[in-house]
């Protein structure tokens, strides 16, 4: 990695971190240019040369994390469910932080949403509407139900500080998607 490389990353890596921890003080609304500029280290036009605001950034903190869910999602195709959701919440434990933040804080609902869109398409090839307790139902609808009810669950987790371990939410994520999707 060239050394320019290297800058542009800590800077982004700095903001990025700088968002997050004013998002624990305040609103992402109330969040300012100049309130990133100081807690990050940078000047304001430095910011502007990485995003196009303070929606910008947001925006590809979440990509990145959602970005990597898909790939760990991918390496899980083959998993039965509660191996794959093991492979989801221990990366929800190694990131709690930003995850706690997205799901927890007031000003983060369009994490939510895009969180939910991105389950929306995870779970289209897991429902099985041809056959057993699922024949007949609306396939839209169960795809629904089920990855609202994921990131319902997931929600409730960091809301609750982890009330179990990463491991036991797999399990049990893994158990009612068995249950809801076959």
């Amino acid at each position: 990695m060239a050394k320019a490389d290297r800058r542009i990353k800590k800077t982004q890596d700095a903001l990025k971190n700088a968002v997050l921890e004013l998002m624990a003080e305040k609103s992402f609304d109330s969040i300012t240019i100049q309130d990133l500029s100081d807690r990050a280290n940078v000047i304001r036009g430095t910011i502007y040369l990485h995003y196009m605001d303070k929606y910008d950034l947001l925006d590809k903190l979440i990509e990145t994390h959602i970005i990597e869910l898909g790939d760990r999602c991918k390496a899980a195709a083959d998993l039965d469910f509660a191996s794959g959701s093991h492979i989801w919440t221990e990366y929800f434990e190694e990131n709690y932080r930003f995850f706690s933040m997205m799901l927890a804080s007031k000003g983060a609902s369009f994490f939510r949403s895009r969180f939910l869109e991105f389950l929306l398409e995870e779970f289209k090839d897991e429902v099985d509407v041809t056959q057993g307790k699922n024949k007949g139902l609306s396939e839209a609808m169960l795809i629904r139900l089920v990855a609202s009810a994921y990131v319902g669950v997931v929600e409730w987790w960091f809301m609750n500080e982890k009330p179990i371990s990463y491991q036991a939410l797999a399990e049990q994520l893994g158990a009612l998607l068995e249950r809801n999707c076959n």
